[in-house]
């Protein structure tokens, strides 16, 4: 590989492999040679993939319904076909979903971005990256009455493990294709030249005190944010966002975002105590990043069929309010103000039947079993929880008021596939933190309890960027000639929540958004040198 390649993309993950694969296999004119791709990762190969590896490999689209999902997927033969209800999920139904769960906040030439050229994504992925799509028949579908219901606006996973099998397919693809990864190489400064174009990227290799400089034609930055740096997330974010949990990769440490302030790059986006996707997350799993084995499995998201209270016995928020795909991202903050950052996720006897086995298998989570609300307090009481004549009436409070509701409305039934009504609130009884939907009891022995924090996943702040081209502005607006951007160092399209399974969408919109606008600096370079 030359010194110097055309492009030069630092990261691993999926926005940057996509990124590179768009630069490598895209139609270019004739008699063009195919560009000099080269991408930097700060980790060592063992974990390649950045945080996308650590993921559900979830990408949400807007689609007609089945007619446009089937031919993408390998896992549904002709006979389930028919047994599987899948609505159609508009582009105006993904743009209000993205409106809606940011309180408006989105910018929208981002989102529309993403949501236009979503479904022209995921087909590109599966022609030209390999990638093996699925239906997620067990993280977004329920079976009721024989019939296969998804819900949330999401249905497509990566088979292979989810966020494995998609860097698994894209490492491949790129590296077919003629891209060169190389890994332990530490991006610390932008090298601008005369007009202010970037140039090129100061790099320190691991085991080296010694800086180089690498030119290149263009440069990408998809480094991730800054969810593995306590400093910065007290800084950015707020006070008490060091004690999170660091869901996926340890190397996303927010370099790279500094670098590109330093030479006049804008930050925008949610720095707010609520600007990230945090998640109720395993208390026992690792705190300084993620399991290369379990990944995601960690992630603790059956809490609608339950309730969760704080180290006080009180509940701290409603449930029920959501799908899950709408708010999983959000309760990570939400548990992280609680009392020590922790809480636990309780059910009673059916609640149980809902849980799934990737989250909640006896190898993956310690249980706590109880066959009584008193035997249940007694032995938090023994994990941290400090109020047990709290949880007492939590729970017996709860679960009256699921009783009087069931008696008013006796034709509401548990359908957690759509919001249910199934609610704790009557005209006899309510309670002051209402469960809006999927009100179960909870008493019901035997009781089962799960400890969770807050596992911090990505940051929301980040770079702006013109959504046409992926290119990184300045204050005033200009852009930064030569620097592009994608993935989680793009700020402005998340604020406090998102929608499940957009990350990986706009990653791969602006990844192939950046390397088409750096193949056009590369033409533009080589017309002028024929002139």
């Amino acid at each position: 590989m030359p010194q110097h390649p055309d492009i030069l993309i630092l990261g691993s993950g999926a926005a940057a492999l996509t990124t590179a694969l768009e630069a490598l296999t895209c139609p270019l004119p004739p008699n063009t040679a195919r560009p000099r791709v080269r991408l930097l990762e700060k980790a060592p190969e063992p974990w390649a993939g950045g945080n996308g590896y650590f993921t559900a490999g979830a990408y949400r689209v807007a689609h007609a319904g089945l007619a446009d999902i089937l031919p993408l997927v390998s896992n549904v033969p002709a006979e389930l076909a028919g047994k599987v209800d899948l609505e159609a999920y508009t582009e105006g139904q993904f743009l209000g979903d993205l409106e809606r769960v940011t309180g408006g906040r989105s910018e929208e030439r981002l989102g529309r971005v993403v949501v236009g050229e979503s479904l022209g994504l995921v087909r590109w992925l599966r022609e030209v990256g390999g990638v093996d799509w699925e239906m997620s028949f067990r993280r977004q579908a329920f079976e009721v009455e024989g019939r296969w219901r998804f819900w949330g606006g999401l249905c497509l996973s990566v088979a292979g493990g989810g966020g494995k099998g998609l860097i698994k397919a894209l490492l491949g693809a790129v590296r077919a294709a003629g891209g060169v990864v190389e890994f332990g190489v530490k991006g610390e400064e932008l090298v601008v030249g005369e007009g202010g174009r970037v140039e090129g990227v100061v790099v320190r290799r691991e085991g080296s005190q010694e800086r180089e400089v690498l030119r290149a034609g263009s440069v990408v930055l998809c480094a991730g944010g800054f969810e593995a740096n306590p400093e910065l997330r007290r800084r950015f974010l707020a006070e008490g966002w060091e004690r999170a949990h660091t869901r996926g990769t340890p190397y996303n440490t927010g370099d790279m975002i500094l670098a590109a302030q330093k030479v006049g790059a804008k930050l925008v986006g949610d720095f707010s105590s609520g600007g990230c996707h945090s998640t109720a997350w395993d208390y026992d799993s690792p705190a300084d990043g993620g399991d290369r084995e379990k990944t995601n499995e960690f992630t603790k998201s059956g809490y609608p069929l339950g309730i969760m209270v704080n180290a006080e016995g009180e509940r701290f928020v409603d449930e029920g309010i959501d799908l899950r795909n709408y708010t999983y991202a959000k309760f990570g903050r939400a548990i992280l103000e609680q009392p020590g950052g922790v809480a636990w996720q309780i059910w009673g006897k059916e609640g149980q039947k809902w849980l799934r086995a990737e989250e909640y298998r006896d190898e993956i989570v310690r249980k706590t079993w109880a066959t009584s609300v008193e035997e249940l307090a007694d032995k938090l009481g023994e994990d941290g929880l400090k109020n047990k004549k709290a949880l007492f009436q939590t729970l017996n409070d709860f679960d009256r008021a699921v009783a009087a509701h069931r008696k008013e409305h006796p034709d509401t039934q548990l359908n957690p596939a759509v919001k249910d009504g199934l609610s704790t609130q009557s005209t006899s009884k309510k309670l002051p933190l209402a469960k809006s939907n999927w009100a179960l009891p909870v008493t019901e022995q035997p009781l089962l309890a799960v400890k969770v924090t807050s596992g911090i996943t990505f940051t929301f702040a980040g770079l702006a960027i013109d959504p046409e081209n992926s290119a990184v502005l300045r204050e005033d607006g200009s852009r930064i000639e030569g620097l592009y951007c994608a993935g989680e160092m793009v700020g402005g399209l998340f604020y406090g929540n998102y929608p499940g399974g957009s990350g990986l969408t706009a990653g791969g919109v602006f990844g192939r958004r950046a390397a088409q606008s750096a193949l056009k600096d590369l033409s533009a370079k080589n017309k002028a040198s024929r002139l």
